[in-house]
């Protein structure tokens, strides 16, 4: 019998209480935005490889670059930013130039940097694009990376510095509309 009593409130509860309709339009609101974050290179040169090189460039290389070729990602990044970090442990003032070029070879845009011979600081810099800062079509077009550095030193002087060597790294973090 009470049994029966706690199945009746029970049922009566269900058919009075109140409930709104559900509204599955939400998700045509919610917007999903994640941050992509990559290397995009690491180059160490060290400074006995530097001094047997004739001549002031001790390096030049151009590195396919595809990163948006694909057009869900190009059409979708919304903004981000490419690192760099050099650092030279070397007795030589450096130079480097990474250029951006387009599938004709042209330049679309470049990044200069000059160091001091060691001791020098870290050197970090950081470039943005999208919105208010360079454009995002600069990447979007991109085909090519070329690196360039530039020895101004001299062929003979060697650091006292452990490993002495001149390195670049770089990556990129990139902010993309999912949906």
């Amino acid at each position: 019998m009470l049994r029966n009593a706690v199945f009746l409130c029970i049922a009566v509860t269900f058919l009075l209480s109140c409930s709104d309709k559900q509204d599955f339009s939400q998700y045509d609101d919610l917007t999903i935005t994640p941050t992509l974050e990559t290397s995009i290179f690491y180059i160490k040169t060290q400074e006995s490889i530097i001094n047997r090189v004739t001549g002031l460039s001790f390096f030049s290389q151009d590195f396919n670059f595809d990163a948006f070729e694909e057009d869900l990602f190009a059409e979708r990044v919304l903004e981000g930013s490419i690192t760099y970090e050099l650092e030279n442990t070397t007795s030589k003032e450096i130079e480097i130039t990474i250029e951006f070029l387009d599938a004709n070879g042209d330049v679309l845009d470049s990044e200069f940097f000059r160091m001091e011979a060691a001791p020098t600081a870290l050197l970090t810099r950081v470039v943005a694009y999208g919105g208010i800062n360079k454009s995002l079509d600069i990447l979007r077009n991109t085909s090519q990376i070329r690196l360039s550095a530039v020895n101004l030193g001299d062929n003979t002087s060697t650091s006292s510095l452990p490993d002495p060597a001149v390195v670049l790294r770089s990556s990129a973090k990139f902010m993309v509309r999912v949906k």
